[in-house]
């Protein structure tokens, strides 16, 4: 393990925490997107993230391999009043939960968070080593 790899694996687990709150904003910005009843209704969208590896085989960090939609059920709901309502009055809302966002919210952020400092104490750690080595 090099003198760098420390910054490189809290890099790369700062870059899918970051892609993660992407996809976290993304699905809060669309938890009200009403679709009419024939149209694909917005599902969550969820990163897949898996262990990166060197040549030696040996862990290297993180890195996100894709965003997939989430498999859950949309809600059908009686809106008759709604423009995009079928003739039996219901709309699809998204299988979005609120809830569940907003956890997965507050631990993308502590993972980011976590790595960044991780970054700064090793950069305060090498400056400390050149001051010493003048």
């Amino acid at each position: 393990m090099g003198a760098f790899d420390a910054l490189d694996i809290a890099a790369s687990g700062a870059d899918v925490s970051q892609l993660w709150l992407e996809a976290i904003a993304h699905n809060i910005a669309n938890v009200n997107t009403i679709r009419s009843a024939d149209e694909e209704p917005f599902h969550a969208k969820l990163v897949h993230a898996e262990e990166a590896l060197d040549a030696n085989g040996v862990g290297a960090g993180t890195r996100a391999v894709e965003i997939l939609d989430s498999d859950g059920v949309p809600m059908w709901v009686f809106d008759p009043e709604h423009p995009l309502a079928s003739e039996d009055g219901y709309v699809v809302r998204p299988d979005v939960d609120l809830s569940k966002e907003m956890a997965d919210m507050i631990a993308a952020q502590r993972g980011y968070q976590m790595n960044l400092q991780v970054i700064k104490t090793n950069e305060e750690t090498y400056q400390a080593a050149l001051r010493i080595g003048r």
